[in-house]
């Protein structure tokens, strides 16, 4: 070919770093190669022989276009948040959004609102029939089922969002998680993410660790177990129903989310005292239970999209949660709240209670200590880590 220029430029830098300390034996690194593009200018091409005229061929659709109803899936997803409610019943929402828009309308999971469906805290059997395809909520709303899960959606003085999100990714967690699921036909997904939250909502103020006894508190999985050794009673109830419990006087306090969420429930009318740090949750997972017979007839472009899609919805979780909590918390104070922290006694109390509880939960269900064990073993690991990575004055 003539007036052809050829060129290829290549540029490879390598960085090697070691480094001697009293732990280098426990760790490697390895720089990434950085490589260097050159585009190259091809020369303009001569123009091409002119080609006899003939009648064009007929202009063929699009795979949009071609799409037929029969190659198209369409999925049930039941919701334990409403559409409106920030961050959890935004992230539940995009999963219809987002696999509309991945798949180019292929493939849809319907969001329906809670209770449409299924009353929220039926969904997993639910699913698990084939009733419906899929439901999303948080893994701690199956605690009475597999208790194992409860370490898949928040933990009492837990992991920070970093550390959690590493056990659970490279550190063995998702099998783990997926295994419990698929043992009981069904498959699942992490598929949302939220860091700290409140400690709750009491309706009278926590001085000591006395002032637990006799209150009903709502709260759900571990942190349920937590309170009732220290003395409260606890219930389950989905976050919608928490205004009317407190309405009837079927709770004293509890514990949901964090501030935007909780104001969407319009919990601030309810109490007065909205108590910090949120022990039960240094981070919390929301997941989307998929009955498995369905999961198995996906081809496997469509269980990626997937995968794919609850994926982001962790960063966004992660992202939205953080950014948007200032905004509740100023305008509860302009509403009156008393925003406060619980004393350190209590704190002690509550961190020594969950020692207790762990143990006890892990000679129960041989699941939950196989979880419990390996996340352990990560934070041992993860913790030479921290120590080397996070700057301290």
């Amino acid at each position: 070919m003539r007036n052809l220029l050829i060129g290829v430029v290549a540029g490879i830098v390598i960085g090697i770093a070691v480094g001697t300390s009293a732990i280098a034996p426990r760790l490697q690194s390895r720089m990434p190669v950085a490589q260097e593009t050159v585009r190259l200018e091809m020369p303009p091409m001569p123009p091409p022989e002119p080609t006899p005229v003939s009648t064009p061929a007929p202009i063929q659709p699009t795979n949009t276009q071609i799409r037929s109803p029969e190659n198209s899936v369409s999925w049930r997803m039941a919701s334990a948040f409403g559409s409106a409610m920030p961050h959890l019943g935004s992230m539940a929402k995009r999963v219809e959004d987002n696999m509309r828009e991945i798949s180019g309308g292929s493939f849809r999971i319907m969001f329906h609102e809670p209770g449409a469906l299924v009353p929220p805290l039926e969904m997993l059997d639910a699913v698990r029939s084939g009733a419906i395809e899929a439901a999303y909520s948080s893994p701690a709303f199956w605690a009475d089922k597999f208790p194992a899960l409860q370490l898949f959606a928040s933990i009492p003085f837990g992991p920070p969002a970093k550390e959690y999100l590493g056990w659970l990714y490279e550190g063995g967690g998702y099998k783990i998680f997926q295994d419990i699921y698929r043992k009981n036909g069904l498959h699942g997904l992490v598929c949302g993410f939220s860091t700290r939250g409140a400690s709750g909502w009491m309706r009278q103020p926590i001085r000591s660790l006395k002032d637990f006894n006799g209150l009903t508190l709502r709260a759900t999985g571990l942190a349920a177990k937590v309170m009732e050794r220290i003395g409260a009673a606890t219930t389950v109830l989905a976050g919608g129903d928490m205004r009317i419990a407190f309405d009837k006087g079927m709770i004293d306090g509890g514990v949901f989310s964090q501030p935007a969420a909780d104001m969407s429930l319009g919990l601030e009318r309810k109490a007065e005292y909205y108590y910090f740090p949120g022990w039960q949750q240094s981070s919390a997972l929301y997941g989307l239970m998929i009955n498995l017979d369905s999961w198995n007839a996906l081809p496997p472009v469509q269980r990626t999209r997937i995968e794919t899609v609850c994926g982001d919805n962790v960063r966004y979780g992660l992202a939205e949660g953080e950014a948007g909590q200032f905004t509740a918390l100023k305008r509860m104070t302009a509403l009156g709240i008393e925003i406060k922290q619980l004393p350190p006694t209590v704190l002690s109390a509550l961190k020594n209670a969950w020692a207790e509880v762990a143990v006890e939960e892990s000679n129960k269900d041989r699941q939950f200590a196989l979880a419990w064990t390996s996340l352990n073993r990560f934070h041992e690991e993860y913790s030479i880590w921290s120590e080397l990575s996070e700057p301290r004055p």
